[in-house]
């Protein structure tokens, strides 16, 4: 019988030598590439007799995989998956398993330190320290009002897994909730102990918002210019989910003009952002490189669990977790 052929895309980790000698002892044919930005003709013949596709962060387009011959599982390694055609993969019959549970704990910490952050404003303060020393006398007036949080409003824009482990951190900070989740089943509304409300009364009173939903196309520009300008203008915005979640320049404007205090954000719609990104050179908007999801813990995780799903797949069971095509 001919060996499975499982194809990697592309990776983010030094390199894949445990996957290899994994894959060696399952009798897998296993092959690694670095398609990222490579043309659509690299990527369909690297992957067109795969039976089964890991990929990061190459698009899997309806051309892509139009031309598979026996492709039977694709693998997204990671939570989201924008970049893969589900609907082309539902077409072809091919499921597309993703691994939404190896980072929601760094994620959740990610979104409460920028939150934190933004509210005790560590960014300026360290400007503020700096300045004092040059000058050998205390000047706060930049980071001056800074409030407690015990009492603070937080916005949950989605309260799935890592919304709703923003929410039970910070219930011990004395935080008010106002969660906006309109796909919330209700049982989980009862097991969390929480009622959802709209979006326009979540950003309309909410002193912190942070989103925590899937990119589609509704969320897409879910915090825009009309959005932004619901929020209060001491407000801050957080943002760890996908960077496509906002739209850039109107959050920039947003903080410019005083609509909103700042925003913590760590995902962006282009990655790296260019050097004109225009949330650069704010002083209150806190950025980090895209590395919420990041931690020691979890890069060993979603490889063991991608590993694990490969094995389901070669026993001939399905994926613990795949993406439908929308409707």
């Amino acid at each position: 019988m001919k060996a499975v052929k499982v194809v990697v895309t592309d990776y983010i980790e030094p390199d894949l030598d445990w996957e290899a000698r994994e894959m060696a002892q399952r009798g897998v044919e296993f092959h690694t590439h670095q398609l990222k930005f490579a043309p659509t003709t690299e990527v369909v013949a690297a992957t067109r007799d795969a039976d089964l596709v890991i990929v990061n962060m190459v698009p899997i387009t309806p051309e892509v995989v139009s031309q598979w011959e026996k492709c039977r599982l694709v693998i997204r390694h990671g939570v989201g998956y924008d970049n893969v055609d589900v609907k082309a993969l539902a077409q072809a019959g091919i499921p597309l398993c993703y691994i939404p549970d190896y980072c929601a704990e760094e994620v959740a910490e990610q979104a409460i330190a920028l939150l934190l952050a933004c509210g005790r404003k560590v960014v300026s303060s360290r400007r503020v320290l700096e300045a004092s020393s040059a000058r050998g006398s205390w000047d706060f007036s930049e980071v001056v009002p800074i409030f407690q949080m015990a009492g603070k409003t937080l916005g949950v824009i989605g309260c799935g897994r890592i919304g709703s482990l923003v929410y039970r951190k910070l219930k011990s900070f004395g935080f008010k909730f106002l969660i906006c989740d309109p796909y919330l089943p209700e049982e989980r509304k009862r097991e969390l102990g929480i009622e959802v409300v709209d979006c326009e009364t979540l950003l309309r009173n909410a002193d912190f918002v942070t989103i925590h939903t899937p990119l589609t196309a509704e969320t897409r520009h879910l915090m825009n210019a009309r959005t932004l300008g619901m929020m209060k203008p001491t407000a801050y915005l957080i943002n760890t989910a996908r960077g496509q979640m906002v739209d850039a320049a109107a959050l920039a404007d947003a903080v410019r003009n005083g609509v909103i205090a700042g925003a913590g954000i760590d995902v962006y719609d282009i990655e790296p952002p260019r050097p004109d990104f225009p949330l650069f050179g704010l002083p209150t908007v806190i950025l980090t490189p895209h590395l919420a999801w990041y931690s020691e813990n979890a890069g060993r995780r979603i490889r063991e669990l991608i590993v694990l799903e490969i094995g389901r797949f070669l026993a001939g069971q399905s994926p613990r977790y795949t993406a439908v095509p929308a409707a």
